[in-house]
């Protein structure tokens, strides 16, 4: 799933949870959606640190 795609599903998620609630099911899935999206996000600051350069002196 493609990053925007799963935010998507991650505040249509919220929005019904807020709503009508959620199903066991649907919080389990939130979840899984969320753990992902973190792991997303964790992996674009390795690339991101991965990349500093340490000044010459």
């Amino acid at each position: 799933m493609d990053i925007n795609s799963l935010i998507e599903r991650i505040n249509e998620l919220s929005r019904k949870q807020r709503s009508v609630g959620l199903e066991d099911w649907e919080k389990a899935e939130q979840e899984s959606l969320r753990q992902e999206y973190l792991e997303f996000i964790r992996g674009q600051v390795h690339a991101s640190l991965g990349q500093v350069k340490e000044p010459k002196h």
